[in-house]
């Protein structure tokens, strides 16, 4: 019988390894004993964000476009097949998914399919990264995984938004077609160091411009909240999740919930800038309110946020002084 210092899966595939979050996955995985492969095709992923794992003997980069069918049987070392596939390839942020429209819509579809085959191949449990953007301007506050959604399934970000709900389809339909083990996590606005300065996003776009001692942009009125959960605890949540038998979906988030302007002051504090603030137009489609409910999350994974908004936030301000500084 296995030891507490066994770890829990053998060999992790994560797609979209090589972005912000995927990158902070395998580095947590390694550490935990698990075998790597970080599979990514650098569309809006970055090398640097995986240098510190090359040359690790347990880790392996493979470029591939998820939309593809691919394969890794047998691992980095002698991890031998994988044993957990976590599917995180897709553009996340608005600035990527505008640009990139057909592959975001591609890889939540046949991106999802291909990675839906390759756990089902060496049956191995699959965790799907979905979204908060499945609840669209959502109509129940906060949000708990029963609510269906407000989507507009046409409007500018729906490319992401039906990505990511048709992910959510397609996996629900393979384990119960196939009896694969599948887990969905809805994630809410997740940040930290690794973050894009111009990926479009409302903390790296404020921090960015905060260290620059330029106005921070606030769209609208700056009343529109989010909830903003710090990558170290997105990560437990999703490992959580992968070492459960839960299907899901589940809320992984920080039911913390901040408006925008307010977040901008705060960033504009802890950076210690000079900067003010200039109200820009609203995005089309920008969601009221964005909080998770995470009884769920509570009650069955046993994990609760524990990072708050000033610590967070410090940290990834620092981090962006030091790669700039770079």
């Amino acid at each position: 019988m296995p030891d507490a210092s066994t770890p829990r899966f053998r060999h992790a595939v994560v797609t979209g390894g090589a972005g912000f979050l995927g990158s902070h996955l395998c580095t947590t995985l390694l550490a935990e004993g698990t075998a790597v492969t970080c599979v990514d095709d650098f569309c809006t992923g970055q090398a640097g964000n995986v240098a510190h794992l090359t040359g690790h003997p347990a880790f392996a980069l493979l470029p591939a476009d998820v939309t593809e069918p691919f394969d890794a049987p047998g691992g980095p070392g002698a991890a031998g097949p994988p044993d957990l596939v976590l599917h995180f390839a897709s553009p996340a942020s608005p600035a990527d998914y505008l640009r990139l429209p057909m592959h975001t819509l591609e890889t939540g579809s046949l991106g999802t399919r291909n990675a839906l085959a390759l756990a089902r191949r060496h049956g191995a449990r699959f965790v799907l990264a979905s979204t908060s953007e499945a609840y669209g301007d959502p109509q129940q506050h906060p949000q708990s995984e029963t609510y269906w959604g407000n989507v507009n399934p046409v409007g500018p970000r729906s490319v992401y938004d039906e990505a990511k709900r048709f992910g959510e389809a397609l996996t629900t339909a393979e384990a119960g077609a196939h009896g694969t083990d599948t887990g969905i996590v809805r994630l809410f606005n997740t940040y930290g160091p690794r973050m894009r300065g111009h990926d479009g996003r409302a903390v790296p776009t404020f921090v960015r411009q905060a260290l620059a001692d330029e106005p921070l942009t606030v769209t609208g009125d700056g009343r529109q909240t989010r909830s903003l959960a710090y990558v170290d605890d997105t990560v437990r949540g999703i490992l959580a999740m992968a070492a459960s038998d839960l299907r899901g979906p589940v809320n992984i988030g920080n039911p913390a919930e901040i408006t925008m302007l307010d977040l901008a002051r705060k960033i504009i504090a802890l950076a210690g800038s000079g900067s003010a603030v200039r109200f820009v137009e609203r995005p089309t489609d920008d969601p009221a309110v964005r909080c998770p409910d995470i009884t769920l999350a509570c009650g069955k994974l046993q994990w609760e946020p524990c990072v708050d908004a000033d610590e967070g936030l410090a940290r990834t301000i620092h981090w962006f002084r030091e790669h700039a500084a770079a």
